[in-house]
């Protein structure tokens, strides 16, 4: 097996980057806070640890092997993951300004 090069590798420290950065808002916001939470609350909370989940599984995607040496498939499940992450990670924050 091949070790990872180019976009692979690109793409799995960006959505490293990512994660870290969604971790240091939620715990900005005060996910552990002892108040009661409200609707927009629980948004929050679900976007972000949506945009986590597909996050965390981008390096997982990314290196995932195929049959065939040049068969991107994968990668571009593990492309749209991060967008996905990304974007919910965006919605998480824009929420929590709003409520």
């Amino acid at each position: 097996m091949q070790s990872p090069t180019g976009s692979v590798v690109a793409l799995s420290s960006a959505a490293s980057t990512v994660f870290s950065i969604g971790m240091v808002f939620l715990g900005y916001w005060g996910i552990t806070e002892s108040t009661a939470w409200h609707v927009g609350d629980v948004v929050v909370a679900v976007l972000a640890l949506g945009g986590f989940v597909c996050l965390g599984l981008v390096p997982w995607f990314a290196t995932k092997p195929t049959e065939q040496a040049d068969d991107e498939s994968w990668l571009r499940v593990a492309r749209r993951a991060f967008l996905f992450g990304v974007g919910a990670m965006w919605l998480a924050i824009v929420v929590s300004l709003l409520v």
